[in-house]
């Protein structure tokens, strides 16, 4: 009787836990995000690269871009992913003012809105420069903070290997951080993808708790 308590012990610790509405093949989630759009010359490319490896993503849009391109904002939501708030001008927010500070939050959720019909819930501080001030007008909007746990650095310039290399190394419940800017990201979406799988992970959502959830 002791063994058979030590195993199912065992299994507890060794054995991946499953969420219950997971797909087929699927053991856990991960989110692919791309921050800094809508650009207009990678938009396009991206979401087709998505849809043709079957992923969605949330895309953490620039106020001040959404609103030069309000086209490619609504076309990213009717391919099914989602949309953060991503500031209006992309500043290093712990620098500003509360009225400035406000109004990047603001503006870029107005925006988004009135192009989409739908009010983003996450927000991502360009950077990641944030603090308790940060946060708090955050949530007085509504917004869940959300940063990252994989960063691929796709904006230094690094190849696309080496973004499928960061991005694949991912565990489940992890944050991809990607920019929609480049044509290395673009071209490592199969690649991170199917390496993604091959772990028995999946692209999913990220809940207004901040934690990633089957889509």
């Amino acid at each position: 009787m002791l063994s058979r308590t030590l195993l199912v012990i065992a299994l507890l610790f060794v054995a991946p836990v499953v969420p219950a509405n997971a797909a087929p093949g699927c053991s856990g989630y991960v989110a692919l995000t791309y921050d800094d759009g809508p650009n207009p010359g990678f938009v396009r490319p991206l979401l087709a690269a998505l849809k043709a490896a079957r992923a969605r993503a949330t895309f953490f849009d620039v106020g001040a871009r959404a609103e030069e391109r309000p086209d490619l904002v609504r076309e990213t939501v009717r391919a099914g992913h989602w949309l953060g708030n991503h500031s209006w001008s992309h500043p290093a927010l712990t620098t500003l003012p509360p009225t400035e500070l406000t109004a990047e939050l603001s503006r870029t959720q107005d925006v988004l809105r009135e192009a989409t019909g739908r009010t983003p819930t996450l927000f991502r501080p360009p950077y990641g420069d944030t603090n308790d001030a940060v946060r708090a007008e955050a949530r007085r909007q509504g917004l869940t903070e959300v940063l990252w746990t994989v960063d691929t650095v796709d904006w230094s310039g690094v190849p696309t290997e080496a973004i499928v290399r960061s991005a694949t190394a991912a565990k489940s419940g992890d944050i991809i951080l990607m920019h929609d800017g480049y044509q290395t990201t673009v071209d490592a979406v199969p690649q991170i993808v199917k390496g993604l799988k091959a772990k028995h992970l999946c692209p999913g959502k990220i809940t207004p708790k901040g934690r990633v959830a089957a889509p």
